[in-house]
Formats: structure tokens, sequence, C-alpha cells
């Protein structure tokens, strides 16, 4: 048995667990490792000759704090020798922390071989076989992400493959991350990401999986039925209507106050797409793109919206194996 530090003889003796220790703990119980770990050993170099490589499971332990607490890769590096809740739960000790170079190589390998995709995969493929369906209907959104528009930098110029947009009086520079999800779980089942000028319109044929029977979206998707994508696509849309649609009947009348009350009743069963928005945002803390260029941001992306319905799901996961916090 190793020597416990003197950083981990005095975590063992405190009496308070804080909140990134109870988050830790849950996620533990609800990552599905051996479904992730069977996803990327193929691709993981085993490290023959020379120094050994760090075990998978402890880099994809890693990454994945990365994605929550928003640590880029000198920051993940420092975390570890700092902090001891990430270190047990990485598995890692202070007499061997992968350094910053290592923590960089492992999320190439990840974008090198687009895995991102296959954890939202084996992420939905593992809740589903514990009872959350992701193969009802879908409701679609998209959210802006925020870029550096500063030219301040090393190569003195934006990010060419980020653009600028107008939403309501304000302008935007970034990305724009379009979601599908369940519309009975509210959980994730497709993800794309491009430039924040991008149309939502043109990106709901990527979002939906196929199998739904209706699609619900809010105004900025009037006319999505329309589209020569969609022709033959057998589903109900149910799209929000424009107030400007029904506004003309008068604040007073019936069929104003009628139309008023099927939006709102719309509006409250959209709403379950702004929860993995939310997630992200609040919970992650992901505001801004963290690196140059659609392919890595996407991988990241990805990433925290595989994350989000783990995060969602967790409560159910916990209870379902009587593990549920008060």
């Amino acid at each position: 048995m190793k020597q416990m530090t003197f950083a981990d003889a005095e975590y063992a003796g405190k009496r308070k667990q804080t909140r990134k220790e109870l988050f830790l703990i849950e996620m533990d119980r609800v990552v599905p490792w051996k479904g992730l770990i069977a996803l990327i050993e193929p691709h993981y170099p085993k490290g023959e000759g020379g120094r050994p490589a760090y075990p998978l499971m402890a880099m994809l332990r890693v990454h994945l704090m990365q994605n929550w607490f928003g640590y880029s890769d000198p920051a993940m590096e420092e975390a570890l020798y700092e902090t001891t809740i990430l270190r047990q739960f990485s598995g890692l000790s202070l007499e061997r922390i992968p350094d910053e170079t290592t923590i960089l190589n492992f999320r190439r390998l990840l974008e090198k071989h687009e895995l991102a995709a296959g954890i939202l995969g084996v992420i939905n493929g593992y809740l589903g076989d514990r009872g959350l369906s992701l193969r009802q209907g879908t409701i679609v959104d998209a959210t802006l992400i925020h870029a550096p528009s500063s030219t301040k930098n090393k190569d003195g110029k934006r990010d060419p493959e980020m653009h600028q947009t107008k939403k309501g009086n304000q302008y935007y520079f970034g990305a724009k991350a379009h979601i599908g999800v369940d519309d009975e779980s509210g959980l994730v089942h497709s993800v794309v990401v491009t430039a924040a000028n991008v149309a939502d319109i043109t990106q709901v044929d990527k979002l939906l999986h196929g199998a739904e029977n209706v699609v619900c979206a809010d105004a900025g998707y009037t006319g999505v039925e329309k589209r020569e994508e969609h022709a033959g696509r057998h589903v109900i849309w149910q799209i929000a209507a424009r107030r400007s649609t029904y506004k003309k009947h008068g604040k007073r009348s019936a069929l104003y106050k009628a139309m008023r009350k099927i939006e709102k009743a719309k509006a409250q069963f959209r709403a379950k797409v702004e929860h993995p928005f939310r997630v992200i945002k609040r919970q992650f803390g992901y505001t801004k793109v963290r690196f140059r260029g659609l392919v890595k941001n996407t991988a990241q992306m990805v990433t925290l919206f595989a994350l989000s319905n783990l995060w969602m799901a967790r409560r159910y996961l916990l209870s379902s194996v009587g593990e549920v916090r008060p």
C-alpha cells in the first residue's frame, strides 16, 4: 500500500462533503464506465516500450472532469496536484500525475477517431436499457455559444469558422449548438454544431432519428415542413405560431384567447428542450467555446450534451439502485 500523503491524511479527517465531492460521487455511480472503456480501448495506445501508458480509466475520468468543471489542460494538471478528491476520482496518486501534454493527447485521440458521437451513443444506449426511452417524438432547438471576438491573439485574427449573427437587437459572435431531444424524457439524442449565422431551420433533418411521429419547435422553425429534405416525412409538425398570426383578431376575442391558450400549452411542452442548455451552461459552466474551429468544439459540445443526459437522469438512475441522495 502506498504511503498516505499529508494532503490525503488531512482530507480523510474532514467531516463535511463539498458539493464537488457529492457531484463526483453521483457521477461515479451513473456513468457507464464499462461501455465507454470498450468504445475507446481499441484506439488507446498500449504504451509498449518506454514508460507505460496511464490507465485508460484514469485518463477517461480526467477527461470527463475537464468537461464538467471547465479545466484547460494546464489547469487540469494543476488541479490533480492540488485537489485530493479529483485524484481519488481519477484513481491517480501524487507520485504519477499526467502532465498537460498527456491530457491534451488523450483529447486529440478522441477527436481523431470521432469518439464523441460514440460517447453519446453509449450513454443513450445505457439510459435506454434502464427504461429511459429516446425514441418518442422530437423537440428541436438551438442556442448560441460565444467565441472570443478579439483579434488580440497569436494569429491576430478571429476564428474564421465562427461567425456573427443578430438576435433581437444584439449581435453575437460564435457558434450555434442545435439539438434534438426526446419529447418524453427530455434527453438529447442528436447534436449538430454550426457557425452562429446558420439558420436553425436548415439543420432539422440532421436532428431527427427517423422513428418519431411528431416534431415540436418554436416559431423560428416556421415553414420547416415545406423544405425539400422533409418531403415524404410522415410526422406531425407542431410549430409555434407567431403572435402576429393571431394578434389581429383582438385580445378580447374568443379566437385570440383560445389560440393563446393553445400556444401556452405548446410552449410548456417544448420547455424540455431548454433543460440540456441550462445544464451545460449553468451546471457545467459552458458559455464560451474553448477551442478554435468547429471540429474540436463539436467534439466537446457532443460530449457535454451526453453528460447532461446523465446529470438529468441521475436521480432516476440512483433511485433504481437505492442510492439517491435525500
